[in-house]
């Protein structure tokens, strides 16, 4: 390399620092670099279907460790006690494993073309609160729909899953149709009260979860304004939930309601309700006090270092890349995602709060396209059941980093609380509430703006 050369590139790389000194420090500045890195330090350039299966950058042994002992514990199936192995299945459960439900760590779908419920859950109350203002059980059903039964016990009833239509245009006149859903109890092992309320989910993504754990509480709270203060339509608020191992409220993060404060609570819940299987935090089995309880006085089911590995690997799951971030129909894309206002809700940028103790998510500069709160949809989008401050009305704003890669990953593109969406468009369509003005708008733009708008989700 001659002199002259390595004269120039020395005097350029000056330059660059000299004006990037002069610059003024901003915490919202975004640089095009930095939209590629939607986890950050903790993002990985992976478009195939193990895209959300990447253990965080920068862990300790012993957290490496940690982290795949969750992860062969997610994929465990657990099976009907005295068992070995993975014992304690049951006595009524929804599956037999985590992966069962979070296949390859991204979303579940709507059972099709008479497939058994799978990825997909429903919650149960009747009217009035628990003693932690939460849902109100249904004797002798519980807070969850659990279909499937050990042999010589009863699942609690079966669910029938029917479709009408709704057609509508776009303003240009283009005709679209979106699919209603209709959910019946059959045969239920006794009596359910006519006053039971019905609450389907599928199963979200799990990675990345860490991260949007990390975010401070401050952060997450400044952009609530539950009775529209500045006059946008915009409502969010928080949800303030029973943390169990505090027995304190505390900000509820987790779940399409944001019913659950932490990711450990998340998962205990899951193993107690989802596979009937007992822990630390819920040692009671989910059937207590009904026909299918077994009455025994057993020890808990999932080792308390068990259930933190399984914490701790959702808690270092990372995020894909953006792709295709430079493409001019992207940029347009995004530049109508906010003029219409989706960004109002699905807030495109967080920093994670300092950690010590924890520096691999700790202040990252993320872009997750969420506000973690809680938003009216409308009455099309209505489960019409509370949990906790979350009215019958509320969602929690999802993440939508990764979206694009649904299809490649987990082989379908069914969106929303319970996968009516059979795509983007329809996920869009559906909105109502906050975010009514926000689908008129993109309802009325053109074919070609409609589909940049797209083309930028499919990049996230």
């Amino acid at each position: 390399m001659s002199i002259k050369f390595k004269f120039s590139i020395v005097a350029i790389s000056l330059s660059l620092l000299v004006l990037n000194a002069c610059r003024k420090y901003d915490p919202a500045y975004v640089s095009e670099t930095e939209e590629w890195f939607s986890g950050g330090a903790q993002t990985f350039f992976d478009e195939t279907i193990t895209g959300f299966d990447h253990i965080f950058n920068g862990l300790s042994p012993a957290e490496e460790l940690a982290h795949e002992i969750g992860d062969k514990a997610f994929d465990q199936t657990f099976v009907t006690a005295p068992a070995p192995l993975n014992s304690g299945l049951g006595p009524i459960y929804n599956n037999v494993s985590c992966v069962s439900c979070h296949v390859n760590d991204g979303r579940g779908k709507p059972p099709v073309n008479g497939e058994a419920l799978s990825s997909m859950l429903f919650r149960l109350s009747i009217p009035g609160v628990n003693p932690h203002g939460g849902p109100n059980p249904v004797p002798g059903f519980g807070g969850q729909l659990q279909p499937r039964a050990i042999a010589g016990k009863s699942g609690e009833a079966d669910v029938v899953i029917s479709y009408s239509t709704i057609n509508g245009t776009y303003g240009d006149g283009t005709p679209y149709v979106l699919r209603q859903p209709v959910y019946t109890l059959s045969n239920p092992y006794t009596s359910l009260p006519s006053d039971v309320m019905l609450s389907p989910r599928v199963a979200p993504p799990v990675f990345g979860l860490g991260l949007l754990e990390a975010i401070s509480e401050y952060d997450i709270i400044k952009y609530a304004d539950p009775s529209d203060a500045d006059g946008d339509g915009i409502s969010g608020k928080a949800n303030r939930v029973w943390d169990v191992m505090s027995r304190s409220f505390k900000l509820g993060r987790f779940g399409w309601k944001a019913g659950q404060p932490s990711l450990i609570q998340q998962s205990a819940g899951a193993y107690n309700e989802d596979m009937g299987v007992t822990n630390f935090i819920f040692p009671m089995e989910s059937s207590f006090d009904q026909p299918q309880y077994d009455q025994l006085n057993d020890d808990v089911e999932l080792s308390d270092s068990l259930l933190h590995a399984v914490a701790f690997y959702m808690q270092t799951l990372g995020v894909p890349a953006r792709r295709d971030v430079d493409v001019p129909e992207v940029k347009e894309g995004k530049r109508l995602f906010n003029q219409i206002q989706c960004a109002s809700c699905h807030i495109a940028r967080h920093v994670t709060a300092s950690d010590m103790a924890f520096p691999s998510r700790s202040n990252q500069k993320i872009f997750p396209y969420t506000d973690l709160l809680l938003h009216d949809m409308g009455p099309g989008l209505a489960d019409n059941r509370p949990e906790a401050d979350a009215n019958g009305y509320e969602w929690r704003t999802p993440a939508l980093w990764g979206i694009g890669l649904t299809r490649k990953i987990n082989g379908h593109e069914y969106f929303l609380h319970d996968g009516r969406a059979r795509n983007m468009t329809e996920a869009i369509l559906w909105h109502g509430g906050e975010a009514e003005s926000s689908k008129e708008k993109f309802r009325n733009l053109s074919a070609s703006e409609r589909q940049a708008v797209l083309k930028f989700l499919e990049s996230l």
